[in-house]
């Protein structure tokens, strides 16, 4: 039997739980117990904001086992795969799902923000202070009440402002996380630097070369090159690499695919060629990388 990896949507969140959202936007959840466990490996379709405020949280995300315990907050992007979701006994938290649309509706224009949440990609759990947590914790509450009133004939707007200011904030705290002693900005590479993320996330199964990239943004592979590099200080290379990487690792641990499938998927010249790439970036091959804990 093969282990699939299923599709995760906020309809799917909402038809499970009773819990407040505004067309199946914006959604928030007030876990008071145990979450529910996954039985295969779930694609995240939207974007999760959340805080532990007590007990502990733990899973992986993309292969890779996190953990959380009160006052952690974390992110988890579309397009990341969560599996062996575990709570305990004691878990509380407070949650808010969004829409991939509403979500970017929401940051347009403010590079800023969308630039600092690229950070938390990859760096999925912060620890946050007594009162960083209290500001999450009155949004959360503020968004709650607007949320629930449907008679409100502007509450999507007022989310969507609430939202903004909260998304501020939390830039604020990845801010001091990413950049503690850099106060350079790169207005325009910033920009750059989050539509090359973008569509590196959907694309990077099928392309993995610079110059499709820099076509697809219209600018030329030197200056995408420079711009990666000067706010990331990677190569777009080395950002092409980590994400086929990540995506290989996922196909070997969360399903049963043979090493010939997974290389015609992520297209691949052949199995080989897959499996001197893998060896090359992570030290092992594909096989011992499958059967390793």
């Amino acid at each position: 039997m093969t282990k699939a990896i299923r599709e995760s949507n906020i309809q799917t969140l909402c038809q499970s739980m009773a819990i407040s959202n505004i067309d199946e936007d914006i959604v928030l959840i007030e876990q008071s117990c145990t979450a529910p466990q996954l039985e295969v490996p779930r694609r995240m379709n939207f974007i999760l904001l959340g805080l532990c405020t007590e007990g502990n949280v733990s899973y992986h995300l993309d292969t890779q086992k996190q953990k959380i315990s009160a006052g952690d907050f974390i992110i988890v992007s579309d397009h990341h795969v969560v599996d062996e979701l575990q709570t305990s006994h004691d878990s509380k938290g407070l949650y808010i799902a969004l829409s991939k649309d509403f979500y970017h509706e929401t940051i347009r224009n403010v590079s800023d923000i969308s630039t600092l949440f690229l950070y938390a990609r990859n760096n999925p759990v912060l620890a946050l202070s007594e009162q960083e947590q209290k500001t999450f914790k009155d949004y959360f509450n503020v968004l709650q009440k607007k949320i629930s009133d449907p008679n409100n004939h502007y509450r999507r707007d007022l989310a969507r402002t609430l939202l903004l200011a909260m998304f501020y904030e939390l830039s604020n705290v990845i801010y001091n996380y990413r950049l503690p002693s850099s106060g350079r900005r790169h207005m325009r590479s910033d920009a750059i630097f989050t539509d090359f993320i973008a569509l590196l996330e959907v694309h990077c199964r099928n392309e993995r070369r610079v110059g499709w990239y820099a076509e697809q943004l219209n600018i030329t592979p030197k200056y995408l090159s420079e711009c990666i590099k000067t706010v990331s200080h990677r190569t777009p290379n080395d950002w092409i690499d980590f994400y086929v990487i990540q995506e290989l690792r996922i196909a070997l641990k969360e399903t049963t695919k043979t090493i010939k499938v997974i290389a015609q998927e992520l297209h691949f010249p052949n199995q080989s060629f897959l499996g001197k790439y893998f060896k090359e970036h992570v030290g092992m091959s594909p096989k011992e990388y499958r059967n390793s804990k």
